[in-house]
């Protein structure tokens, strides 16, 4: 059972990411998933959450309006969206899988959360 984060990479300001996070060993159809990050110094914070059809999602305020989480399940994969990225969203970014299919209640608690991915960095230059 293994989480595979890819795309991170260095950014200015205002530009954008696609983080992919691909999944072996289970099928994430019975999944929800969420995205959350941690910068040097500060708590791991949720991001998003996807649900297991992708027909729903949340979003922190902090990126609310600028990242979009969305998925393909026939790919076993799921994608996070970055644009218009701040220096304030860098971070090592990290994918996790609920059983929660659906995105219920406190999203981002992590001990919803059964698997774990191991991180892909980004960095965004002012």
């Amino acid at each position: 059972v293994q989480l595979v984060e890819s795309g991170g990479g260095l950014v200015q300001a205002g530009g954008s990411l696609r983080l992919s996070c691909a999944a072996s060993g289970f099928t994430l159809d019975y999944y929800a998933i969420g995205w959350f990050r941690q910068a040097p110094g500060k708590e791991r914070e949720g991001v998003s959450c996807i649900s297991s059809s992708g027909d729903r999602s949340k979003y922190a305020d902090s990126v609310k309006g600028r990242f979009t989480a969305s998925r393909d399940n026939a790919k076993n994969t799921v994608y996070l969206q970055m644009n218009s990225l701040k220096p304030e969203d860098t971070a090592v970014y990290y994918c996790a899988a609920s059983p929660d299919m659906y995105c219920s209640g406190n999203v981002f608690t992590h001990r919803k959360y059964a698997y774990w991915g191991q991180g892909t960095q980004v960095t965004v230059s002012s």
